[in-house]
């Protein structure tokens, strides 16, 4: 029957992302997260190669009012969920790859993050966002948003209650050193 449907597949009246689609989303994405998804301003993050579960709960999130912020609310506000969808699947699409400065140790990552978000920042789980080549401005303010309560995440806000500024700045300078390169699959 879903061959009949010519491959649509609908989940919740959204269909099939579009993958063409997504990448004329991305081109408004464009100026702050890259039409690649590596971010090209320090307080915007890297989005490429980031799981699409979880890209299109974020945008969703902000277009529900869920989580809000001045730039990303108004943006995801415009979008359809298609949108969402065909978006988070063209930044899916690409690979995130990080590579750890020579000399550094990966036991030496901060502890409380890597079963989430890995020594070299590229998580394996769905609903943790990849750390690898982040400005450290960015993860020490989310870091505090979420010890703040600005943010709220069953871990995060645990984590980051738990630790100090300096803490945060360490966590912070730790996945900032890393490289991140961002390539297509295509």
């Amino acid at each position: 029957m879903l061959l009949a449907l010519g491959g649509v597949i609908l989940a919740g009246g959204v269909n099939a992302a579009d993958l063409d689609a997504g990448r004329k989303v991305a081109n408004m994405c464009r100026t702050c997260h890259g039409l690649d998804g590596y971010a090209m301003i320090p307080i915007a993050p890297h989005i490429g190669g980031e799981p699409e579960e979880y890209l299109e709960a974020q945008l969703m999130a902000f277009k529900t009012g869920q989580r809000e912020h001045e730039m990303m609310s108004v943006v995801a506000a415009s979008l359809s969920a298609q949108q969402i969808a065909d978006v988070s699947a063209w930044y899916a699409e690409h690979e995130a790859r990080a590579t750890l400065p020579d000399g550094v140790d990966p036991d030496d990552a901060p502890q409380e993050c890597v079963s989430c978000h890995g020594a070299d920042g590229i998580s394996q789980l769905v609903d943790a966002p990849h750390l690898a080549g982040e400005t450290n401005i960015y993860i020490d303010t989310q870091l505090k948003a979420f010890k703040r309560g600005q943010r709220s995440h069953e871990i995060m806000s645990e984590v980051a209650a738990g630790l100090s500024d300096a803490e945060m700045r360490e966590i912070a300078d730790w996945y900032a050193a890393i490289t991140l390169e961002i390539v297509s699959e295509e």
